[in-house]
């Protein structure tokens, strides 16, 4: 049913589960920062330094797309959704520096949690995607379904040297 994780290729598969977690702890542990970063900084503080950092693009190339949408962006940023960024910014980072660190403890519930948990952001990932047409989302997306393949695959490996460690 699994690859034999003493073979060669259930080794590297290992590495590679333990690689992602190590990424998802990362963009957990970014994602919470920006979150108290948003939740903790004046809102006009935040508009000011966007506006600064696009100045020279705009007298440079005053027609460019993307310091015009952030200019925009910048002009209606409510302090309301400034604070439904960084909850939801904050509520997700959380979430998935708690997954990672229970998977990484070994913690056999939590394997099938950490792939509900995933399967819920794949579903909004895709949502957002189709509405937007975002390529990230549709990269996070990815990346987050390869990694339920990962979650389930050391999921059915812990349960089996658990089982094997057992005494008769």
């Amino acid at each position: 049913m699994f690859i034999n994780p003493a073979s060669w290729l259930g080794r590297w598969l290992h590495w590679l589960f333990e690689a992602s977690l190590v990424l998802k702890g990362m963009f957990a542990a970014g994602e919470t920062l920006a979150g108290l970063g948003l939740l903790l900084t004046p809102n006009i503080s935040i508009i000011n330094l966007v506006g600064w950092l696009i100045r020279h693009n705009l007298t440079q190339e005053p027609d460019a797309d993307m310091a015009k949408w952030v200019h925009h962006v910048t002009e209606v940023f409510p302090i309301q959704v400034q604070h439904f960024y960084a909850y939801y910014l904050l509520a997700h980072g959380v979430l998935k520096f708690l997954m990672v660190v229970m998977l990484a403890r070994r913690i056999l519930w939590a394997y099938p949690v950490a792939m509900l948990i995933l399967a819920g952001f794949v579903s909004y990932q895709m949502t957002e995607f189709f509405r937007h047409g975002s390529i990230a989302l549709m990269a996070l997306s990815g990346f987050d379904a390869f990694m339920i393949g990962l979650v389930y695959r050391e999921w059915g490996v812990l349960k089996l040297l658990r089982s094997q460690a057992k005494p008769a």
